[in-house]
């Protein structure tokens, strides 16, 4: 019972997160989000659990690739934004071979990939 209540605040507070959101603080949320993603499914390959890392990964590509790679611009973005999508792809790419082979590694690889990016993005709000 107390978690199903956790959950469902952790939900309304996420809303509420993005409801207010510039478009800014919303790609730091998905770089959030990508991290997270990553990070559990590093833990539930240490435990052993299959499905659960399975579903971190998943929902971390989802995030890159529909959340993430979508937030750019080609046309106006110029080789920053061909690069992003590179990387992007990549990123992608790697997760989904981590998620194959169980590999810790490239987890970390995709994990300072995004956070270096999202380093950047939370230093352009200050």
């Amino acid at each position: 019972m107390y978690k199903m209540g956790s959950h469902a605040y952790e939900q309304v507070n996420l809303e509420t997160r993005i409801s207010q959101a510039s478009p800014h603080q919303l790609i730091v949320l998905l770089f959030d989000g990508a991290l997270n993603a990553i990070k559990l499914a590093s833990l539930y390959i240490q435990k052993g659990n299959i499905v659960g890392k399975g579903n971190a990964i998943s929902k971390a590509i989802n995030i890159v690739d529909n959340g993430l790679k979508s937030c750019l611009d080609l046309e106006k973005g110029g080789e920053i934004a061909e690069n992003l999508d590179r990387l992007y792809h990549y990123i992608s790419q790697q997760l989904l071979l981590a998620n194959l082979h169980n590999d810790q590694e490239k987890l970390q690889t995709c994990f300072d990939l995004l956070n270096n990016i999202a380093e950047s993005w939370r230093e352009i709000a200050k």
